[in-house]
């Protein structure tokens, strides 16, 4: 069976219609990581008895000739920064190590429920902080399309396995563009749903007012399948929304034409590379001939997101990794003098530096003295970036942007240039802060094949809006 070719849809319906068996699908993925992920590094851990029990269930009901669930057999990885019961879980981490939870994250229990099959978790930056998956206290990722080149990141394990067809689908996590960004670079689909619309319960906080679990897929539609198993309302979070779950596959195939598009100009300025650009404009035009209708908006703080996400992202960092200390779980400094010695050296031995500089921005951004000129008015910037994308989609159903200014850039290029990382995700953040749904979609190449991403956003929950014009220009392409 062709790896590269499966989709949720033939995944299944193989299983189905016992073309083969999801207990031969899942053996075909682990030889195909077993070849392959040596000169990727996607994955941290297989969970390979997990794996062939569940498909082992799915091969029972498919024999018995009965409807199987959406997912059935579905070969999935999940970013290593989301729980799973008895399944090492470190998010990129040595402080955790060791850690083995006690129960499984919400999503990855919905994934199950509906048919799927974990493979394993994949790899990531250290506790979801970066943009290009150097952070990993384990080891880089490479992008499949390029081995010299990153994946992006946090999730860029999340993506590289879609892309090297080590996985059907993945679960990533996007805090300020980390699930749309390796999407773009490795070439696949990524979408952020709205703040609310799937639970984070059991997703290893970053940022709790930022995070949120999303899918990357091959096809629009498998992401559409993705988001409708694992959206809903959590009574294990507050922050989940209690809404219904609209039927997302069902909505992809209503028309576009008519429908506004937004183009925000800060979005095409100063720092976009010339073949992104080219390639974004040429995206926006195969919109024009479907028959949407282009509209020019402005998004005027954008220029203000970047130190407004890495003051609030920083902040909500020092808090969450407080928990790290070295007491109840993960890794603790043998040989120590006093309580607070042990502290210390847990926490210097087991976090990165790319963690320390983030919890030490945040807990100087929350001191004394300091919270009103930094977080505070962070968070202010904050809500006068929610209330441009407000305005702006009153004039127009979705906005279109780049994912990132560039393609994939070198392994080790920005590694010790902090800002220069941060600047990758300029494009991004901005929906993060205002808690819209994003999704990036594959819209070209650059001369070097390197793949370029568009995203498009959309209001609070319309998702299945931005599904529909990601679909439509998908079948165009």
């Amino acid at each position: 069976m062709d790896l590269a070719a499966l989709t949720i849809d033939a995944a299944r319906s193989a299983v189905q219609e016992r073309k083969t068996t999801a207990s031969a699908l899942a053996e075909s993925f682990y030889a195909k990581i077993a070849t392959d992920d040596a000169k990727i590094g996607a994955y941290l851990t297989l969970s390979k008895q997990r794996a062939l029990t569940k498909a082992a269930q799915i091969d029972g009901l498919a024999e018995k000739g009965e409807k199987l669930p959406p997912l059935a057999g579905v070969p999935v990885g999940i970013k290593d920064v989301m729980v799973t019961k008895g399944i090492r879980t470190t998010a990129g981490s040595k402080i955790l190590g060791n850690y083995i939870p006690p129960y499984d994250c919400t999503a990855v229990a919905r994934l199950e429920a509906a048919g799927a099959v974990v493979l394993g978790k994949l790899n990531c930056d250290e506790f979801a902080m970066g943009s290009s998956n150097e952070n990993s206290a384990w080891k880089p990722v490479h992008n499949p399309r390029d081995l010299s080149r990153v994946p992006g990141g946090s999730s860029g394990g999340s993506a590289a396995a879609v892309a090297a067809d080590m996985a059907v689908a993945t679960l990533g996590s996007d805090t300020g563009g980390s699930i749309r960004q390796p999407a773009s670079f490795c070439g696949v689909v990524g979408l952020k749903p709205t703040y609310g619309r799937v639970s984070r319960y059991g997703l290893i906080a970053f940022a709790s007012s930022l995070d949120h679990i999303g899918p990357l897929t091959k096809t629009v539609k498998d992401a559409a399948i993705v988001l409708r198993t694992i959206a809903g309302r959590d009574p294990m979070d507050s922050t989940s929304a209690e809404l219904p779950v609209p039927d997302y596959v069902a909505e992809l195939n209503k028309p576009v034409k008519g429908m506004k598009v937004g183009v925000a100009k800060e979005y095409l300025g100063e720092g976009l590379d010339a073949e992104v650009r080219s390639a974004i404009e040429a995206a926006i035009q195969k919109l024009a001939n479907l028959g949407c209708e282009i509209v020019e908006v402005s998004l005027p703080h954008t220029k203000y997101a970047i130190p407004a996400y890495y003051l609030v992202a920083t902040a909500e960092a020092s808090s969450n990794l407080a928990r790290f200390d070295g007491v109840r779980y993960g890794y603790r400094a043998e040989n120590v003098r006093s309580l607070s010695d042990m502290y210390r050296r847990s926490r210097n031995r087991g976090f990165g530096a790319e963690v320390k500089r983030r919890i030490m921005l945040g807990t100087y951004a929350l001191s004394a003295g300091y919270y009103d000129a930094y977080y505070l008015k962070a968070q202010r910037v904050r809500t006068l970036l929610t209330r441009d994308f407000e305005e702006a989609f009153t004039k127009v159903d979705t906005i279109v942007a780049p994912t990132c200014p560039t393609a994939a850039f070198k392994l080790g290029e920005k590694v010790d240039d902090p800002l220069a990382m941060y600047l990758a995700d300029i494009y991004t953040v901005t929906a993060n802060l205002a808690g819209i749904p994003g999704i990036s979609i594959p819209v070209g190449h650059t001369k070097e094949k390197l793949p370029i991403g568009m995203q498009i956003f959309g209001k609070h929950f319309a998702e299945a809006t931005i599904l529909r014009f990601a679909h439509a220009y998908e079948i165009a392409a």
